[in-house]
C-alpha cells in the first residue's frame, strides 16, 4: 500500500513515470471499497461519450491556438485512455500496457520507412499510399471482407463520409473530376428542393443527408477537410453575430428589437470588413 500511496502523489520524474502514478491514480477511483461511487459506476458505454467530447476539446484548443489549454485538454484525453484501459483490465480483456504496446508495435509496423531498411526518399504522397497498404494488410489479416467493413460506424457522421468515400475510391469507385462532383451536388440540391413541397419530412432528412454526403466528397476532392472547414464557417457566423449583437448595444437596442433586414444590413457590412481585412 505505501508504494501506492507514494506513486499517487509523486509529481517527479518524466513521461513514464507520471502516466505510471496516473494509472494508479485511475485504478485508486475504480476501487469497488475506497475508490469514487461515481467512477466505480461508469462502464465502456457511459465514458465513451464523454472520451468523444475531450476529443473535440483537445481540437477546440488547437483551432484557438490556446496552446495553455491544450496542455490540459490532452490531459484530460489521456485520461479517457487509462479509464477505459483501467475497466478492460478489470474485465480481464487487456491492461494500459498492452495498449501502449500495440500502438508502438503498430507505429513501428507502419513506418518501415523510419525502423526499417526501406528508403525515406518518398513523397509525401508515395508515404500516404505505402500508409494505405499497410493498413489493407492489416485488415486482411483481421478477416475484413469488404472494403467499407470496418469504418467504424461510431464515427462523427461527417467524418465517417470522408472514410467511407476513401475506401470506395481506392478501388476506383469515384468521381475523376471535380466538376462531375458539383453537377452532383447541384443535382442533390434540386432534389432537396422538390422534396421540400411535396416528400414527408423522413424523405426530406434523407434527401438532406444526400446533399451533406456529396459535400463531404467535394470536400475530399477539393483537399479540405470537411470538418475543420465547418468549425472555421462555425467559428466565423459567432465572430459576425457578435459584431451584429455589439452593433446593437451601440444603438442602445437587442437584436430581437430589431428584424431580418436592419441585421442582414449589419451583417453585409460585417462581411465586407472582414472580406477587406483579407485583401
Amino acid at each position: 500500500m505505501k508504494e501506492s500511496v507514494d506513486i499517487v502523489h509523486d509529481r517527479s520524474g518524466g513521461a513514464a513515470r507520471q502516466v505510471e502514478r496516473l494509472a494508479a491514480i485511475m485504478a485508486r477511483l475504480r476501487d469497488p471499497v475506497a475508490g469514487c461511487p461515481w467512477d466505480v459506476e461508469q462502464d465502456f458505454a457511459t465514458i465513451a461519450p464523454y472520451t468523444i467530447e475531450e476529443a473535440y476539446e483537445v481540437a477546440d484548443a488547437i483551432e484557438r491556438q490556446a496552446w495553455d489549454e491544450l496542455k490540459g485538454e490532452l490531459g484530460d484525453l489521456l485520461f479517457q485512455s487509462v479509464f477505459h484501459a483501467q475497466m478492460a483490465d478489470e474485465a480481464g480483456h487487456f491492461d494500459l500496457a498492452d495498449v501502449a504496446r500495440g500502438i508502438a508495435d503498430k507505429m513501428v509496423a507502419r513506418h518501415p520507412h523510419v525502423f526499417g531498411e526501406e528508403s525515406r526518399d518518398k513523397s509525401a504522397e508515395q508515404q500516404t499510399r505505402d500508409w494505405e497498404a499497410v493498413k489493407a494488410a492489416e485488415r486482411a489479416a483481421k478477416g475484413a471482407g469488404g472494403v467499407l467493413d470496418d469504418v467504424a460506424v461510431g464515427l462523427p457522421a461527417l467524418l465517417r463520409a470522408v472514410k467511407l468515400q476513401k475506401r470506395a475510391a481506392r478501388v476506383g469507385f469515384d468521381w475523376p473530376e471535380v466538376g462531375q462532383v458539383l453537377d452532383k451536388l447541384a443535382e442533390e440540391a434540386a432534389e432537396l428542393v422538390e422534396a421540400r413541397d411535396r416528400l414527408t419530412p423522413d424523405a426530406v432528412e434523407e434527401e438532406m443527408g444526400d446533399l451533406l454526403f456529396v459535400c463531404a466528397n467535394l470536400a475530399r476532392h477539393l483537399g479540405v477537410e470537411p470538418e475543420a472547414a465547418l468549425r472555421r464557417a462555425n467559428g466565423k457566423f459567432v465572430r459576425r453575430f457578435r459584431a451584429i449583437e455589439a452593433e446593437f448595444a451601440a444603438r442602445g437596442k437587442r437584436p430581437e428589437d430589431s428584424d431580418l433586414a436592419e441585421m442582414d444590413a449589419i451583417w453585409n457590412e460585417v462581411r465586407a470588413r472582414d472580406k477587406g481585412a483579407r485583401s
